[in-house]
């Protein structure tokens, strides 16, 4: 596979994706945001609790006889499995009622109706009140209990991650200072260090850690180290404390006609023993599950802003890589192995350290990128290493490395 580097080439291409990406953004736009997963079902006594991994849209009940039951109807829900029953429910069953309706059914030893419910500031739990009647008083009506509006700005899950509002998205941002040789022909890599302004991304329990000024020192160590070699041209999406939305980052790099986009973050996770390096890639199924929750943090940084470019269903999402070109997903991916080969000599890496996930800032559809975790901010040893100006020095000639050996081999297949 040949690539022309030149701005010619660069732009038939991105000229060629332009319809594609002006159709799916109309698609984004008109579908519903991602479901909530029921977590977990207890009915103790009088009390029924159901908790979910993520926001619903709300819920209403009903009561059933012959045998006796009650349903419960979660809007905007996805089914999970079973649950705990005690007291007046003997059993509980759940399934997908329709595409974005979850229904749970709860089997009665007695006549029971549900009185009234609420759901949690949060959004993620729901409370209801069950109390025993007679045969003949069974409500044949649906009580409806919607969650409060103010639950949709989530609050942090963990100690170390802080959200906050942000205001409105600005509709175009000034383009950044090109670093290097002042040669249009040399290729462009633009760096995008995470969250920023009122966003701090995850925050570490060990010593009070942001990511957004962890990352911004490792992009501007990597883009001195490139710069020095003079083999590349860089920019970064910001070089101070400011804000970006997910899109004006991947849109920066699309405006300079960049050839590579790497986004570094620093991640967290609630086993503080988690360690090493992660590189992302785009697909539109997640590798794993720890993939889908970075994907869905990441993505609700736009979400905090009052813009959700995250929230494409499957069919979406398969429509997006569908027309996202096979040579720009092919490009990003071998970069990744790259990346790895080249930053293992200088750093660690975790166990299986390319993974895939739904990323925002990865839908370029004719930028290869790449998202790169460059630790965890949760573990005392990677804080202390990426807090080092040692460790910033190690990340950035490994991941420089990398870049120029991938530059290197598309001039010499050209």
């Amino acid at each position: 596979m040949k690539i022309d580097w030149t701005k010619k080439g660069r732009a038939m291409h991105k000229q060629a994706m332009a319809l594609a990406t002006i159709l799916v953004s109309a698609l984004l736009m008109t579908q519903p945001a991602e479901a909530g997963s029921v977590k977990r079902i207890e009915a103790r006594g009088s009390q029924i609790t159901v908790s979910f991994d993520d926001l619903v849209q709300g819920a209403s009940t009903f009561s059933l006889v012959g045998p006796d039951r009650i349903a419960i109807d979660i809007l905007g829900g996805k089914a999970g499995r079973g649950g705990y029953a005690t007291g007046i429910v003997k059993s509980v069953r759940q399934g997908q009622y329709s595409p974005d309706t979850a229904r749970i059914v709860f089997d009665l030893d007695r006549p029971a109706v549900i009185t009234n419910g609420s759901f949690s500031d949060d959004g993620k739990s729901l409370k209801l009140s069950l109390q025993a009647v007679g045969q003949n008083r069974i409500a044949a009506g649906r009580k409806s209990f919607l969650p409060p509006v103010k639950f949709r700005a989530e609050p942090p899950k963990k100690s170390y991650s802080v959200k906050m509002p942000l205001g409105k998205p600005r509709d175009s941002v000034d383009l950044p200072k090109i670093y290097g040789p002042n040669d249009a022909n040399r290729p462009l890599v633009v760096i995008d260090a995470g969250h920023g302004g009122h966003d701090p991304g995850t925050v570490s329990p060990h010593g009070g850690k942001y990511e957004k000024n962890v990352v911004l020192a490792i992009a501007r160590a990597l883009r001195d180290r490139l710069v020095a070699s003079g083999q590349v041209r860089v920019a970064l999406t910001r070089d101070t404390d400011k804000f970006l939305v997910l899109e004006e980052r991947y849109g920066i790099a699309r405006r300079l006609d960049a050839d590579l986009f790497i986004s570094i973050h620093a991640d967290a996770a609630g086993n503080q023993n988690a360690s090493g390096a992660t590189v992302y890639t785009l697909s539109e199924v997640a590798s794993d599950r720890e993939a889908a929750k970075l994907a869905a943090r990441e993505n609700r940084a736009n979400i905090i802003n009052g813009v959700n470019l995250g929230g494409a269903n499957h069919d979406v999402s398969s429509i997006l890589i569908d027309l996202t070109q096979r040579e720009t997903l092919n490009v990003s991916a071998d970069f990744a192995k790259l990346l790895i080969r080249e930053g293992q000599r200088k750093m660690n890496f975790r166990t299986n350290p390319h993974r895939f996930a739904s990323l925002v800032v990865l839908k370029a559809p004719d930028t290869p990128s790449v998202l790169f975790e460059s630790g965890y901010l949760s573990n005392k040893e990677d804080v202390a290493f990426l807090s080092s100006s040692q460790g910033r020095s190690k990340i950035a000639s490994g991941m420089a490395s990398a870049i120029e050996s991938h530059f290197a081999r598309k001039l010499a297949r050209r």
